[in-house]
Order: structure tokens, then sequence, then C-alpha cells
């Protein structure tokens, strides 16, 4: 009906002239309101075609069998996808660069401007010191002449009290866990006020995330605002989550939420709703006071507290600057579980009665920009819908789409791909076809599960923390993920096969080949992802180009001195370049000599050409010197932006050479 009233003649000029706006707005300037509109419009105006072209060409007489079921909620929750597809792209027509306010903010803190105090909590429970060492030696070095640091162990661990006690950080336990983070944040809240009142302001840092030394400098100036009860900063990570280390692309592509950090928060800055992240954020206490503390009650305190403000005249600004890095989730199940609990906790926070869907003293914008986030999670279901569309219609003759499938070609198609580009061009290369996919692919199914428990039982959840730290020097196959998408796979390549040696040339026949071949490749990848390779460094390495001396002893018993400038380096190790690397054995022990540090024990791991590879042995002033050198401004040894050239080479590398 609709392909019949928009002819083939004017969906041409529809699409070469959205073409024609995107290949212009390619080259232009992302940061620029003009081309923003421009191109977002272009993607918007395909979707809204193949949308409507959908609901009036493609759908079954409704009827209470399973094939007009299946279609029309299928089509369902694709309407939920396109709603916040172009919800999105609404919202990316703005975005904000408060970099010059931090600026001026820190400009007039170094000049004498007087530091308000702030008490920075470091929130606890299960990690071990390796990875808390590096949280509170760094928030102990930051640049800032007026702060305390809290560390808020729910553990109640003596070993964590004697580690405070020697470097100089205060530390605070409770009885129970009541309430989980929130509950342990609330219960600092109460001890630091014990001292003069507490100080006005609060930064909080996850345990595992290590603040730069310049991040309170960067952060206080912007609370001149008295609006502004909130600034966030964004997450960085320095080891890569289990998609990017799976699917060898750690050094070419960007884990799942870079995109979200660094394009949507400011886009959602820029129109006043940009919201808490967790951690590495500063809050006023006067707004905490006037909320009565950190939210509780859902399992996401951090978008809960912006949203509990929001009545009372604060917002959330966002400053786009990393300003620390901290730990990603390391293994598939932390990361699928981690997000199952982000989207239970939106719904959560939807519900609750002083919420944004039904508490009063909300915008309107406001309330549609927590329905934007509603329905990312919503529209979780639609992925495992795309899953298995295809071996529906294979095995049990259901189609999906009615009407002419190849159709889809017209309407279908070009929509799609103008979005892939706009998208990828939005983000500076921080999403990209398959590897977003796959993100999305592989949480799918827990994420829709507990959407479905969540109608039934939406409250009443423990708080699970995501495991960190934890050893990862082995293979681990996840038997039931892998099992599933390899069977995905198998029956989707057993389908292709009949179809082929059926040599069917009808048009579903045809459109549902094309759609199983790019089903194979996401089965392929998200199985792939199943398959956690080791990763055999404790520690993580940054980039780090220095002089150094090597004295190492020789078999004689003589010391030996060596030049030469390191290439990376972590707590435990350095890779060292030098000419001498031929004369030095694997095994020989001595002492390293960096600017820094000054000597510190090692021994010579391996050679490799001019590359040694060398294992420091630092004491406790040792190591927490390394600890501020490597975390007060930590170089990227994650990529930050995308190379999508290099990202598709290496997951055809991981698909066929292991």
């Amino acid at each position: 009906m609709f392909a019949e009233y928009l002819d083939g003649r004017m969906l041409m000029q529809i699409n070469a002239g959205a073409f024609l706006i995107a290949l212009l707005c390619l080259r232009g300037d992302r940061q620029r309101t003009l081309d923003r509109w421009l191109f977002g419009a272009a993607a918007g105006v395909l979707l809204l075609v193949y949308y409507v072209w959908r609901f009036t060409d493609t759908l079954p007489e409704w009827r209470m069998d399973f094939p007009s079921l299946w279609a029309h909620a299928f089509f369902g929750f694709e309407s939920l996808t396109i709603a916040y597809t172009l919800i999105s792209i609404g919202i990316m027509t703005r975005t904000s660069d408060h970099s010059a306010e931090a600026d001026a903010g820190e400009t007039a803190l170094r000049r004498g401007r007087e530091a308000p105090p702030v008490d920075i909590f470091i929130a606890t429970y299960n990690e071990g010191l390796d990875v808390l060492e590096k949280t509170i030696v760094a928030a102990l070095d930051i640049d800032y002449p007026n702060f305390r640091v809290w560390v808020l162990d729910d553990t109640r661990r003596d070993w964590l009290r004697e580690f405070c006690d020697q470097v100089g950080a205060r530390y605070v336990t409770r009885p129970d866990n009541a309430h989980a983070k929130a509950g342990n944040l609330n219960n600092g809240l109460r001890h630091s006020a014990e001292l003069d009142g507490g100080a006005p302001f609060i930064m909080v840092l996850d345990a595992d995330f290590a603040p730069n030394r310049n991040i309170l400098l960067r952060i206080v100036g912007l609370f001149d605002d008295p609006q502004v009860g909130v600034v966030q900063t964004p997450q960085f990570y320095y080891n890569a989550d289990p998609i990017q280390y799976n699917l060898r692309s750690t050094e070419c592509w960007v884990d799942e939420q870079r995109a979200f950090f660094d394009v949507m928060q400011p886009s959602k800055d820029a129109w006043g709703t940009a919201f808490c992240i967790g951690t590495s954020f500063v809050v006023r206490r006067e707004a905490l006071d006037r909320i009565g503390g950190f939210p509780i009650g859902t399992v996401t305190e951090d978008i809960h507290l912006t949203y509990k403000l929001m009545p009372h005249g604060y917002i959330t600004r966002w400053l786009n600057e990393r300003l620390s890095v901290g730990l990603s989730a390391e293994g598939l199940p932390e990361y699928i579980s981690q997000r199952s609990r982000w989207g239970l906790g939106t719904i959560q926070v939807a519900l609750t009665a002083d919420g944004p869907l039904r508490g009063p003293g909300y915008t309107l914008r406001e309330r549609l920009h927590y329905v934007h986030g509603l329905l990312h999670w919503l529209s979780r279901p639609f992925t495992l819908m795309l899953l298995a569309g295809p071996l529906l219609y294979w095995y049990f003759n259901v189609p999906t789409l009615y009407g002419e499938p190849l159709q889809f070609l017209a309407f279908g198609v070009p929509a799609l791909l103008l979005y892939w580009a706009y998208s990828i061009w939005i983000t500076g290369a921080r999403a990209m076809p398959i590897f977003t996919e796959v993100t999305q692919i592989v949480a799918a199914m827990a994420v829709s599960a507990t959407l479905v428990s969540a109608i039934f039982k939406p409250f009443g959840r423990p708080f699970k923390v995501t495991n960190k730290g934890l050893d990862r020097s082995k293979l681990v196959v996840h038997g039931k993920f892998a099992a599933f998408y390899g069977a995905l796979f198998v029956l989707a390549a057993m389908g292709l096969g009949r179809a082929v040696a059926a040599d069917g040339t009808a048009s579903g026949v045809v459109f549902n080949i094309g759609w199983t071949v790019i089903s194979m490749v996401l089965y392929l990848a998200s199985l792939l992802v199943c398959f956690e390779l080791p990763r055999p460094r404790k520690e993580e390495r940054f980039p780090h180009r220095e002089r150094a001396r090597l004295c190492i002893y020789g078999s004689d018993g003589l010391p030996r001195e060596f030049d030469g400038v390191t290439q990376d380096m972590s707590c435990n190790g350095i890779g060292l370049i030098s000419d001498a690397a031929g004369r030095v054995e694997a095994g020989a022990t001595g002492a390293v000599w960096l600017s820094e540090l000054g000597w510190v024990t090692c021994r010579v791991a391996r050679t490799q050409g001019h590359l040694l590879g060398i294992e420091l042995f630092p004491d406790m002033a040792g190591r927490h010197r390394l600890i501020r050198m490597l975390f007060g401004e930590p170089a990227h040894n994650i990529a930050h932006r995308g190379r999508p050239r290099v990202a598709i080479v290496q997951l055809l590398r991981r698909a066929f050479t292991g």
C-alpha cells in the first residue's frame, strides 16, 4: 500500500537526497550544530520512510496463531528500537564542552583562590589490595590543597585498616551492608560530618578507579554555577573488556561504553539531562542533605542520585575529560551481570514514587530523556529476535516480513546503511557495525531475562558487586553461551544449505539468505567472545618512553651497566629497548634506574631482539612511586578511538587462526 503510494521514482529521489546530504556531512564538523542536524535529519527521514513501509506493507492480518503473533511482536520491539534511535538522533543534534570553564577554575585555584574542602570517598566491598592500592595511593597524591581520603570498607578487613593507617587514609566500616553501596556512602557521610561538619563537596571513587592528579582542580570550579549539584567525568579503562580482548581488538576497537561517555552524555548535558554514572564524580553535600543522602531502594544509586536532585533544581554537569582510569569488567559473566544490573536499576528508578515517570517536579524534557534511557533497555529483546528470525523461516516456514520482502532493498537497506554511516560519523568511529552489535548480543539474553523478571518483581534484589582483579591467566570457555551461539551458527548454516540445495529464487528465500549470512557473522563473533583468552599479565602495561639504566650481575659476580629506553611499564614490569640486549641473559638479576624512581631491584624475565622484559621487585615506597607515576597522568594503553579496518582484520584473524 505505502510502496504503491510512494512510487519508485519518488523513493529514489528521497534516498538520493539523503545520501547526498550524508556525503556532504561526512566531511563536516561533528561539533557544528548544523552538520549534526543535517546528517541526523537525513538518517531520520529514511528511518521514518522505512517504518511507515513496515507498518503498512509487511504485517499479516492479526490472528491468534504463532506466525501472526511473532510478526507483530517483532514489529513491536522493532518500533521501540526505532523510537530509541530517532530520539537519540534528536538528542545528538547538540553537544557540550565545559573544558574552558574547567580551565578557568583550575587557573583561579592555582593563583591562590581559596580551595573548598573535599571529602574523597572510596567505596570498597571485596576488592584485593592489588586493586585498592592504586586507587588509594593515587587519591592521596591528588594535586589539591584541601582534601581528606576516606576508605569505606563494607567487608570489615583488618589488613585494609592497617594499610590505611600506614599510608594516611581514613578508614570507616559499619556492622552490616544495608542498602549496599548507597548505604556505604551514607555511612561515610555520617562519619565525615562528625569532623567539622564535613567538607562541602564529596568526590566518589569506585575501588578500582585511580584519579588523575588534577581531577579536583578541573572539577571544583564548575560548582561556581549554583545550579550544578553533581560534576561527572567519564569512565576510562586501563584494561580491555571481554569483547575487545577476546576479539583481539584491544588496540583498534573501543569499549562498548565509549560512544555513550564521549558522545551521548555531552549531548545530554547540552539538554541539561546528563546523569551520574557512579564513580569519578563530585557532589555538593548541601544537595545530598536536601534529598536525605545517597538514594537507596534501587541497584543504581548513581542515575537515581541525578533524578532525585532534579526536582530541587540541580543538574548534573558532564565534564568530558579523562580524569581517572579504572578496571573494566574482565570476564564475560561479570560483563553480562553488570549490564543486567544497569537495566534493572533503570527500571527501578522509573517505578519509584518520586521517580521521573511518576514523581512531581520534573520537566517534560527530563521525563522524555529518562524514557529515552528506558527504551535502550526495553528494546534489548529485539536483538534476540533478530537472531531468531531467519531460523524460524528455515525450519518452521514462519516469515517475519510479509508482503514483498525484497522491497527491503528499497526501504530497509538505504535506511540501515545511512544510519550506520551517521553512527560512525557522529561517534568518531566509536560505534561500528558488527562490533557494536556483538556487545549488545552477548548481554541481550541476560538483560531480556532481567526485564521479564522485573515485570513480576522489580524490587528486593540484592546488589551484585562486579568482581575485579581475579585470576585471568587461563583459557576459560563459557560452555552454555558457546553452545548457544554455536548451535545458532550451525542451524543457520544448515538452513542456508537447504536453501541453496533447493535452488530457491522466491523473494522470501533470497531475503532470508541475506539475513542469515549477516546473522552468521554475528553468531560467529559472539561465539568467539565466549572463549576467554588468557591474560598472562597481572598488571596492564602503559606506553612509557624514558631513558633508563640497567645494572645486572654477571656469572662472575661483577656488575655490568647498560643504557636503554623504556617502551612500556606497569607496576611490576618494564619493556626496555637496548642495543645491549643480546649480551643480557634471561634470568639475570640486578637493578634498573629511572629518574622518577631511582634504583629498583629487578630480574630480566625474557629477551627478544633489542627488547628486554624486566620484572620489577620494588619495596612499598617504590611501588607507590610507580603508582603515582603511572596513574597520576596515565597514558592511553587501550584504544579510545576505533580503527574499523584494523578491527575487521583482527576479527578475521581471530576467527580463522585462533
